[in-house]
């Protein structure tokens, strides 16, 4: 009777878990795919306690503000590995996790900053913002630099992609193999298995001239104009002015037209609601206005 209850309790912890796989690692990707908004916090407080509160909240991303804030790479790259969760992996059996780390960086895109998108990704992000992109060509550079150069194989040849290749740190902070990495680690929409996201701030009269081409080009997952301050510089007008919100229509109508992701930030439940309802699919969030409606949204 021993044996047979030791060899039971032994063939028990022998059993492999089972992994259930998922189409997307990316859970802000996976949310677009079914035609589901994603809403999030930015922070620039990159402590471990941060990391920890950010990866076990209720919302779908947290971006790190480094337009604003120190460029600190060592620390974007610990607060990434703060945020892994191996209880959730366990629960869900495979490695995607709740909240999807972005970042956003000072250079804007006029000053082509190629190696930004390197250091980014290779920190295991799954998505960048793209700081003052105000024509095509900016955004076509910033999709570039986040794809690797594709295999001959490869159904999604353009556009060339420019990331050099050293996927480990990225594949430890994501918890797939090396070869698992490399095979997600492409823009969406472009290449539909993709799992990076590729978002262009939008925040300059030039930029507002060429929304519709710059949503046209291939790679680019959606655009962000964050608070809107520098939208209301740019245009030159007082906070509340009606040519923001005329702006924002403006951006909003290009998202819609080339099926991308739109973003900006609400400060209150009323608002997040009020924006969804007008097409808008991404929000950054005040804490107090999500967990405001998050209370209302059950089963979310």
């Amino acid at each position: 009777m021993a044996c047979a209850a030791a060899a039971l309790l032994c063939g028990m912890v022998a059993q492999p878990v089972l992994a259930q796989e998922v189409k997307h690692l990316n859970p802000v990707i996976e949310k677009l795919a079914a035609g589901k908004p994603f809403i999030g916090f930015q922070t620039s407080e990159l402590s471990a306690e941060n990391a920890r509160a950010m990866a076990s909240s209720a919302a779908d991303y947290v971006y790190v503000d480094m337009e604003h804030t120190p460029l600190d790479f060592r620390a974007l790259n610990q607060f990434a590995i703060g945020m892994v969760d191996k209880a959730t992996a366990l629960k869900k059996g495979n490695a995607q996790p709740n909240v999807a780390l972005f970042a956003r960086f000072a250079p804007y895109g006029r000053e082509g900053a190629q190696w930004i998108a390197k250091q980014a990704l290779d920190a295991g992000l799954m998505g960048v913002i793209f700081n003052g992109i105000d024509t095509p060509a900016q955004a076509l550079l910033a999709v570039q630099n986040m794809r690797y150069p594709q295999k001959r194989t490869s159904k999604y040849q353009s556009p060339v992609g420019l990331r050099g290749y050293g996927p480990a740190a990225a594949a430890w902070v994501w918890g797939i193999s090396t070869a698992e990495y490399e095979r997600r680690a492409d823009v969406w929409p472009l290449n539909p298995d993709g799992d990076l996201f590729a978002i262009m701030m939008i925040e300059s009269t030039e930029g507002i001239r060429n929304a519709d081409a710059i949503a046209a080009v291939p790679g680019v997952g959606g655009f962000f104009i964050g608070q809107g301050s520098d939208l209301r510089q740019a245009l030159g007008v007082e906070e509340g002015a009606p040519e923001v919100e005329q702006a924002r229509q403006t951006i909003l109508r290009a998202c819609l037209a080339h099926n991308i992701a739109c973003g900006l930030t609400e400060t209150s439940a009323a608002g997040i609601t009020r924006r969804l309802a007008e097409g808008w699919k991404m929000i950054r969030a005040t804490e107090p206005a999500f967990a405001q409606w998050h209370a209302t949204q059950p089963g979310r």
